[in-house]
């Protein structure tokens, strides 16, 4: 086993990401990188710091033929690490990159799921459309909910399909040799398509309000254009949002191989831990969005329940966490 795989088998076996044990070592990510692709080779100096920061001998990181030293204590896991063959990580890519438009297109689907039932309402009450108020919303319920049922089945065929990879998202892995290179290999070839992507999709949900605030400027007494201006913010909304999360999925495949971001063993760690208040926080909001959206029949407005959630939700998880690993 040459240096730079012992290194990246080190280093996930610490449960770090690239970035941690750049810190660490105090170099840049980039210097990691190039060491774990065999790019380059650490001075002597960042050798011996290598050894005291894994717990193994110089002798071991600079001797091929030397293919395995226990670490002077191991503190990652009680079990063995799942291995992931070449087949395996090339399956898994294979599978994101399936999944990636189908789950984008889902989400859309219940972004969009409204929008027909507030321009059928609105066109409706404001006397645009030879239907009475509870005909509109009907149908345009009946819409909905065919969408959303569509947006379902997507998410299930998806989830079936990535089930026999559950364990690369959730459990500490080791990958054999030569997997590391071809998923970094893959991940930079996709790089600039994930960057403008990502960047059109934030900048279409960031412009989103621009219509509605065009819409109070310009209603000039009709009420319907203001209906307009919140269908045009949904629409913008499910596009942006199809766009980054048709990227994300892919580029979190290669985060989890590579076990690095959110998908480090101290997150997989946290995420075990914290996983079924995540689920319970979400069957909430998604009750308390039905609720007030059927009760007060104000669909135009029941949708920034989904916004708030989110910011509150990433704010509470980080809170649970700080806390939860000070107790720990």
């Amino acid at each position: 086993m040459i240096l730079a795989d012992k290194i990246i088998e080190l280093r996930k076996k610490s449960g770090w990401s690239q970035e941690d044990l750049a810190e660490k070592m105090d170099v840049s990510r980039q210097s990691i990188s190039k060491w774990e692709s065999a790019q380059s080779v650490p001075d002597m100096g960042r050798i011996v710091r290598l050894s005291e920061l894994f717990g193994v001998s110089t002798d071991y990181l600079l001797k091929d033929n030397i293919e395995f030293e226990e670490p002077a204590e191991d503190v990652y896991s009680d079990s063995p690490l799942r291995t992931v063959t070449m087949e395996e990580a090339s399956g898994f890519l294979r599978m994101r990159e399936h999944n990636a438009p189908r789950i984008a297109l889902g989400v859309m689907l219940c972004i969009l799921s409204p929008v027909l039932l507030l321009l059928l309402g609105g066109a409706s009450e404001y006397g645009m459309l030879a239907l009475t108020e509870s005909q509109a919303v009907g149908i345009g319920l009946v819409a909905l909910f065919v969408l959303v049922g569509c947006a379902v089945a997507l998410f299930i065929t998806c989830g079936l399909r990535s089930g026999k990879y559950e364990y690369i998202e959730k459990e500490p892995i080791e990958t054999l040799y030569g997997v590391d290179g071809m998923v970094r290999e893959r991940r930079d070839r996709y790089q600039s398509t994930f960057s403008v992507r990502l960047t059109v999709g934030i900048v279409l949900c960031v412009v989103s309000v621009i219509p509605l605030f065009l819409s109070i400027f310009l209603n000039g007494g009709n009420e319907f254009i203001s209906v307009l201006g919140v269908c045009a913010i949904l629409v913008l909304v499910a596009v942006g949002v199809m766009l980054i999360i048709s990227v994300s999925v892919i580029w979190d495949g290669f985060k989890q191989l590579l076990e690095e971001g959110d998908y480090s063993r101290a997150e997989k760690a946290d995420s075990k831990r914290y996983g079924w208040i995540s689920g319970t926080y979400w069957m909430l909001v998604t009750a308390g969005f039905l609720a007030w959206s059927f009760i007060t029949n104000s669909w135009d407005r029941s949708w920034i329940v989904w916004p708030v959630a989110g910011v509150a939700y990433g704010a509470f998880y980080a809170i649970l966490k700080a806390v939860g690993r000070k107790n720990g």
